[in-house]
C-alpha cells in the first residue's frame, strides 16, 4: 500500500472519522513547523523585536522622574539568571506567531474546504486576504493601546514609592493584550468560516445580537489588563462592527444558497419540498399501439354429413 500524506477520498469526495483526524494533524505539524522555523529566524533579531516591544513603557528620566508629558514612569529591571533566556525566548514565539499568520490561517481554512462546494472553495484567496490584516490590525490596535494600559496600572502606585517593573511582568501583559487583540478580530471571519460550512446561518446569527454584543463587552473588559474604559472600547467597538458585518455577509450567502436549494434551510426534522412534476425522458423511442387481436372462425364440424353415412350403411 503506497503511503501518502493526504488522506484517501471516496467517489462522493467523503473520508471517515479516521481520515478527518489526521488530516487535521497533517495540518497541525504543518502549522507548527512554520512557526518553529520562523521563531528560529526572530532569534537573530531578538534585540530589535525587544526594543519594539518595549517602546510602549514609559522610562524614567536620569533622576528618576517621569519624563515631560508622562505622570508615571517605572523602572525595567531583569530579575533571575534564566530570565534573559525566557524572555528571548518568549518574545522570538511571539514574533513566530505573527509571522505565520498566513500559514496557519490556509491550514485551518483547508481543513474545512473539503466540506464546501466548488464555488464555495473560490473564497479561498478571499478568506486568506481578510484574514491575515484582521489579526495584524488587532495586533496593531492592542500595540498603540500598550501605553494608556500601563498608565493606568502604574497609576495604582502609592505616592511616594519608586515602581520597579519586572522585563517579565511587563512581556506577559504585552504578549496577552497582541495575541488577544488579534485573535479577537478573528471571529467574524470564524463565523463567516462556519456559515460557509452550513454549520451556522445568518439569521440565527442575526438573533443572537444582544447575547452577542453583550458576551463581547465582558470579554473585552476581561481581556483588557488594564479594565479602563477607554482600552475595553478600542477593543470591543472593532470586534461589534465586525460581528455585524460577519451577519450581513452570512444573511446574503444564505439567501443566495436558498435560490440554489430551496431545502437548504430546513430542520433535520422539517420534510423537504418533493417534486412531482412529469417530466418526459430524453432518448425514449415511441411505442405504436398494436392492433387488437382477432379471433380466427374455428372450422364447421361436417356432422349432418357424417349422420348421412351412418344412416345410409344401417339402411344397406
Amino acid at each position: 500500500m503506497s503511503k501518502s500524506s493526504k488522506p484517501p477520498k471516496t467517489d462522493d469526495g467523503r473520508m471517515s472519522l479516521g481520515d478527518h483526524l489526521r488530516e487535521l494533524r497533517n495540518r497541525l505539524v504543518k502549522s507548527v513547523l512554520a512557526i518553529v522555523v520562523c521563531t528560529i529566524v526572530a532569534a537573530f533579531f531578538k534585540n530589535e523585536l525587544m526594543h519594539f516591544l518595549m517602546k510602549p513603557l514609559p522610562e524614567c528620566g536620569p533622576d528618576g522622574k517621569p519624563l515631560a508629558g508622562v505622570k508615571h514612569c517605572a523602572k525595567v529591571a531583569v530579575i533571575g539568571v534564566t530570565q534573559p533566556f525566557n524572555l528571548t525566548l518568549k518574545v522570538c514565539l511571539l514574533a513566530g506567531l505573527v509571522a505565520t499568520v498566513p500559514i496557519w490561517l490556509y491550514q485551518a481554512w483547508a481543513f474545512i474546504s473539503p466540506g464546501l462546494h466548488r464555488h464555495e472553495k473560490r473564497y479561498s484567496l478571499t478568506f486568506l486576504a481578510l484574514g491575515t490584516p484582521l489579526f495584524l490590525g488587532g495586533v496593531a490596535c492592542g500595540y498603540l493601546l500598550m501605553p494608556t494600559t500601563i498608565e493606568v496600572l502604574s497609576s495604582f502606585t502609592p505616592i511616594g514609592a519608586e515602581q520597579i517593573l519586572p522585563v517579565e511582568d511587563y512581556l506577559n501583559i504585552a504578549t496577552r493584550m497582541l495575541l488577544v487583540f488579534g485573535l479577537a478580530f478573528e471571529f467574524p471571519l470564524l463565523l463567516v468560516m462556519l456559515n460557509m460550512g452550513g454549520v451556522l446561518s445568518g439569521k440565527r446569527m442575526l438573533g443572537w445580537w444582544r447575547p452577542m454584543v453583550m458576551a463581547i463587552t465582558v470579554f473585552a473588559a476581561v481581556a483588557t489588563p488594564s479594565a479602563d474604559p477607554v482600552s475595553m472600547l478600542a477593543l470591543a467597538s472593532p470586534i461589534w462592527v465586525l460581528y455585524f458585518v460577519a451577519v450581513g455577509f452570512s444573511l446574503l450567502n444564505d439567501r443566495r444558497r436558498l435560490r440554489r436549494n430551496p431545502d437548504a434551510d430546513l430542520s433535520d426534522e422539517e420534510a423537504s419540498h418533493v417534486d412531482l412534476t412529469v417530466e418526459g425522458v430524453e432518448g425514449a423511442e415511441a411505442v405504436a399501439a398494436s392492433a387488437p387481436a382477432v379471433a380466427s372462425p374455428a372450422p364447421a364440424a361436417s356432422v349432418p354429413a357424417a349422420r348421412g353415412e351412418q344412416v345410409d350403411d344401417d339402411i344397406t
